[in-house]
């Protein structure tokens, strides 16, 4: 019953690798869909955000504008810090009660944590930690071809996460992404085929 933390940058082939993980039998956990649910209207951590920020990160239907955030927080180390003082603490709970769940309705299952942002504090809960890698040039590419930003903003979103060096240097298991598809799943593939021993 394994607890696997899979993590890495922006753009990295992270998400890539936990569907493929998902697909071939693994309990997937996803820190940014947690991240999304915590911040819905009605939600405790909803109500601190919109207090520490304002009205102008919220959307006429009063939902959360997670691109007007986005902008002010991946420019601003200092906010940035806000807001992960506020979503972290009700992620990480929501994420230990999946865990839980998990390995409830099955002792021998695989849980996977689909997790952006990790650091050297976080991992001592988990068995392994997967880091989906690609330089930084390759992942500023995927992110004006394939979302659409500018150089500029890809950059800034990189810039605001750990360093390569700082994920590598966390890793157990290291899936190099920087090449095709098919490359990136047959790496995964042989990742589940460790994990499975």
């Amino acid at each position: 019953m394994p607890l696997i933390a899979l993590t890495g940058g922006i753009a990295s082939g992270k998400s890539t690798i936990a569907a493929r993980l998902g697909a071939l039998g693994a309990v997937v956990v996803d820190a940014d869909a947690l991240a999304r649910e915590v911040v819905e209207p009605g939600e405790p951590a909803f109500r601190a955000v919109r207090d520490a920020f304002g009205d102008g990160v919220l959307r006429e239907d009063g939902s959360l504008d997670r691109a007007a955030l986005g902008r002010i927080v991946f420019s601003d180390p200092g906010r940035r810090h806000v807001l992960n003082g506020i979503v972290h603490p009700a992620v990480l709970h929501r994420s230990q009660a999946a865990f839980a769940a998990a390995f409830a309705r099955d002792r021998g299952a695989v849980v996977v944590y689909d997790v952006p942002l990790i650091d050297a504090r976080g991992i001592g809960e988990f068995d392994r930690i997967v880091v989906a890698d690609a330089p930084a040039e390759v992942r500023i590419e995927r992110l004006v071809r394939l979302r659409g930003m500018t150089g500029e903003d890809a950059r800034a979103r990189i810039a605001a996460q750990l360093s390569d060096e700082e994920r590598r240097a966390l890793a157990t298991d290291l899936i190099d992404t920087s090449g095709s598809l098919e490359q990136t799943l047959e790496r995964t593939d042989a990742l589940w085929t460790r994990l499975r021993r």
